[in-house]
């Protein structure tokens, strides 16, 4: 099988296609580098592996690379953590929207005349961003008020977009919603605007990086945004590359949408008092204040995670502490290495 995956620089895309090829799959990366500049990944120069660097919104390229292709994974987007969603308003709604629009547009061609059988596109838990219904099953965006943020707003219209392109084209696709991914990757992206939290700049506004580079820079008492009792679910990028490798080629997902997260629910205030023990030990009394949160800080994002595990059989397995071992060593070396 051969997979076209746009956004293969992300934090994502990073995880998946590590999965995909590990699974044998050959793999076609896309990435204009906008985000990071050039990264270098561990399966570079790998026989199955061919990095594309071009436009994602350019869908004559896009129906040239899925000429041969019997999947499209689209995870190109503008993406970022909360300060991303004010600095941006504009940009994220109107460049995901030509993005989302390219990926359509070629994907229908490939399916009509190629031999491209589905497409997957990755969405978001923010399309939930105005839910009252927790934990939150999949179906609850149609029954919510819309997102407020235009990132979540933009995000739920791409699975209208799944939709649109099913009932009128016959494309098949899945839908699949990611919950706070937490992993190794991440850096400082080039269009990051400085904002400050107590005395630390914020690297990527994503709390767990976040919190790590501001206690291992000694920020005592440490800066959290908000009351530190908001809910979420943090998962690790391994186990949702597998979910989504999951959705890709499992028969049951065939026109559906599934929330990928950890069950494990966890307050902001829980994990910044693990990070500090992780780094500090006893040596230090774990000290906090709350600074005042942005607007889009939602309070509680909690997914039901009920469908994957019954129809995919997926569970994340992998437990924050164990994420938390791998993550600040890492954030720690790229401190050194003044990429955060």
């Amino acid at each position: 099988m051969k997979i076209l995956v746009t956004g293969a620089a992300g934090f994502i895309g990073g995880y998946l296609i590590e999965e995909l090829l590990g699974a044998g799959w050959s793999v076609v990366g896309l990435d204009n580098g906008s985000k990071y500049g050039r990264v270098e990944k561990s399966y570079d120069s790998h026989p199955l592996y061919t990095l594309v660097v071009g436009d994602a919104k350019d869908v004559d390229l896009l129906k040239e690379l899925l000429a041969d292709c019997d999947h499209f994974v689209v995870g190109a987007a503008m993406i970022g953590g909360i300060t991303y969603f004010h600095t941006f308003a504009y940009d994220l709604l109107a460049e995901n929207e030509r993005i989302t629009a390219a990926a359509f547009d070629a994907a229908i061609h490939a399916h009509r005349h190629a031999k491209l059988q589905k497409i997957t596109v990755l969405s978001s838990s923010m399309v939930f961003e105005s839910t009252s219904e927790y934990p939150t099953p999949e179906g609850a965006q149609r029954r919510s008020p819309p997102p407020r943020s235009t990132y979540g707003f933009q995000k739920l219209a791409t699975e209208y977009f799944a939709q649109g392109a099913r009932e009128q084209y016959q494309l098949p696709y899945t839908i699949v919603r990611p919950f706070n991914c937490v992993g190794t990757g991440e850096r400082r992206a080039r269009c990051d605007h400085e904002v400050l939290s107590g005395n630390i700049r914020l690297a990527m506004s994503h709390v767990v990086p976040d919190l790590v580079q501001k206690v291992l820079k000694g920020q005592d008492p440490l800066h959290l945004l908000g009351s530190g009792k908001q809910v979420r679910h943090y998962t690790y990028g391994g186990d949702l590359a597998r979910g989504i490798r999951l959705c890709m080629h499992h028969p049951v997902a065939l026109n559906e949408d599934f929330n990928l997260s950890t069950p494990v629910e966890t307050t902001v205030l829980e994990l910044a008092e693990m990070i500090w023990k992780k780094i500090h030990g006893a040596a230090k009394p774990f000290r906090f204040v709350s600074e005042p949160p942005f607007a889009y800080d939602v309070q509680v994002r909690s997914p039901d995670v009920t469908k994957a595990e019954q129809l995919l059989g997926f569970r994340a397995e992998t437990s924050l502490s164990q994420i938390l071992d791998e993550v600040i060593p890492w954030v720690a070396e790229q401190i050194q290495l003044c990429q955060i």
